[in-house]
Order: structure tokens, then sequence, then C-alpha cells
């Protein structure tokens, strides 16, 4: 598939107009980007427009890394990433210890996280003093937990937390151990799955919406590489654009990246929304803003941030 893509794109770049040919050009001008994320299906656009020559369309060379999200903001201070993406609430996190500006929305979790609570747990009023599977501070789905607590009333140190990673926390739930679990897909289905004489899902982001992935720059890169930055937004969007008009191909390239068929990767997409211009537009105008001010207040109340970042310095529109 890859060799194919490259031919491809090879064959398409001896058929170039005049007119295209600035753009060759353009792009060796321009800085190459290394962008440090995961195998989370919402950052998964980025492989197709890396893999489908989407970016260097747009004028980019652009290589994407899988990096530990613990190491991500780290790779980015040393200069071995110029580019991260990751959820808001990290962004905030590593915003307050770092120079760090967000540029694009990438997704919104549409159900893929949520809370999973045993059958006696009627709702979130009974879940006091109940001990909860969840990865640790800082982590999203001690995020996710401390903030739909807070959105019922509650903080995250009325429960007790047992630290476990999202896939052994749900594993744990399933075989009957705790009273609760934080977690995400694939991993919540196993818990969809078990029955509901055993438990069920108390709330997922359908519910709350408060998982949303960035893509940032430091504040230096995006003054000095503007056009860059531009070219990368596009070549998202652009990315979006060819999962519309190409589904099939488009989730077999995204899904080969994690191990995961074409079938498989769609499966995992339906609980995920990704971000074009216009609901990027939309969503920073009202929605965005006023969800990384609750996010901050649920980092801070839990303790994970002290030091609280500037906000509004933590998000650049203008790319958009």
């Amino acid at each position: 598939m890859h060799r194919r893509l490259l031919l491809g794109a090879a064959a398409g770049a001896l058929a170039l107009p005049p007119l295209a040919k600035p753009r060759v050009a353009r792009a060796q001008s321009l800085p190459k980007v290394t962008i440090g994320m995961s195998g989370w299906t919402g950052f998964a656009p980025l492989t197709l427009a890396e893999q489908a020559g989407l970016f260097k369309a747009a004028g980019i060379e652009v290589e994407t890394k899988f990096v530990p999200q613990r190491e991500r903001n780290l790779a980015l201070a040393a200069g071995a990433l110029n580019c991260v993406v990751t959820t808001v609430d990290t962004m905030i996190l590593w915003g307050s210890t770092m120079p760090l500006v967000q540029v694009l929305v990438l997704d919104r979790s549409r159900g893929g996280d949520g809370v999973a609570v045993r059958p006696a747990v009627g709702g979130w009023s009974d879940i006091k003093g109940k001990t909860i599977a969840v990865d640790g501070p800082g982590t999203t789905p001690y995020f996710v937990l401390a903030y739909m607590l807070r959105e019922n009333g509650l903080s995250i140190k009325e429960v007790q937390t047992a630290t476990l990673a999202p896939q052994p926390a749900a594993q744990a739930f399933v075989a009957g151990q705790f009273d609760g679990c934080s977690t995400y897909e694939p991993y919540l289905s196993q818990v969809r799955a078990m029955g509901t004489d055993k438990g069920r899902i108390l709330a997922t982001t359908t519910d709350h919406p408060c998982v949303v992935d960035t893509l940032a720059f430091t504040p230096d890169f995006v003054s000095k590489n503007p056009e860059a930055v531009k070219a990368v937004v596009k070549g998202w969007y652009d990315a979006l654009a060819m999962i519309q008009r190409e589904p099939d191909k488009s989730f077999e390239i995204m899904g080969k990246r994690v191990n995961q068929s074409g079938e498989a990767f769609k499966a995992s997409a339906a609980f995920i929304e990704w971000l074009d211009a216009g609901k990027n537009r939309s969503y920073v105008a009202d929605g965005l803003p006023q969800f990384m001010t609750k996010a901050l207040e649920v980092q801070k109340e839990a303790g994970v941030v002290r030091a609280a970042p500037d906000l509004a310095k933590l998000l650049n529109t203008q790319f958009i």
C-alpha cells in the first residue's frame, strides 16, 4: 500500500502543470515538521495525510512518530519534536511548565471514554467512598473521572482510587475487582459486553463531553514558521476530505498503522468526531475556551496543576 501511494505521488509529480511548480519550491523552503502522537483513533488522519501524500501536496514535509504521552512534552522541549498532539487537559498541564500553543482541534470523544460501575451503584451519589480503578493523576482517564464527578457535585477526593492503566483497569473490573473503573475504547467495550448484572456504564463522553484533542507547537516555532503551520493544518483538513471521499481506502491506511483492519478501524472511529475547518471555527468561537477554563479548574482541584498557565496564550486560532 505504501509503495503504491509513493508511486502514485511520483507519477503525479511528473504531471504537474507549470502553475504547480512554486508549491514544490515552497515545500523545500519550509522546515520539516515532526509530530509526536500515539495510535489513538482521533489522531489517525495525521497518518493518512502523511502516507497519502497530502502533507506534501500542501507544501510541507511531515513525519509522524509514536511517542509515549509522558515523553512528548519533554521531546518537544528538547527539540526532538516540533509538534505534539494530545488532550486539552494534558496541554494545560504541559503549558503550566513550558511554552506551548494549540493551533488546531483534531477530535472530540463521543462515547469513547467513560466510567463504569457495579449494578449496586445506582447513580453518582452512590459512588462516594467506592474504589475506582483508574490511571494516575495527569492522565486522561483520571481527568475524565475527576471531571464527571465534579459535573455531578462530587470531588475526586470523595472516592478511593486504585492506580491501573486503562486496559488493566477494564480487565480488573470485568474480572470482578473494584467498584468501578475509568477507561476508554476499545477497553470500554469489554464492560459494555459483560452484562448489566455484573457492571454497567455510568457515563461516557456522550453524556459529559470532556475529552478533546488538539495539535500544538511552541510559540517560537509558530512565530517563525507561520506558513509551515498553515500547511500542517491544510493537510489535516485534506485528510478529513479524503475520508469522506474515499472512506474504505482511508480506513485501510489508518488502520494498518495500528495493526487494525479497515473495518476494525471504522468501528473504533464511531466513538470520536473529527473536526474539519467549519467545526473548528465554530468550536473555538464558542465551546473550547469555556471547556479549557473548566478543565483547568478540575486539574487544580485534583492537585494535578499547581501553577496555572495563561489560557489565552495557550490557544492561537489564526490558522483555523
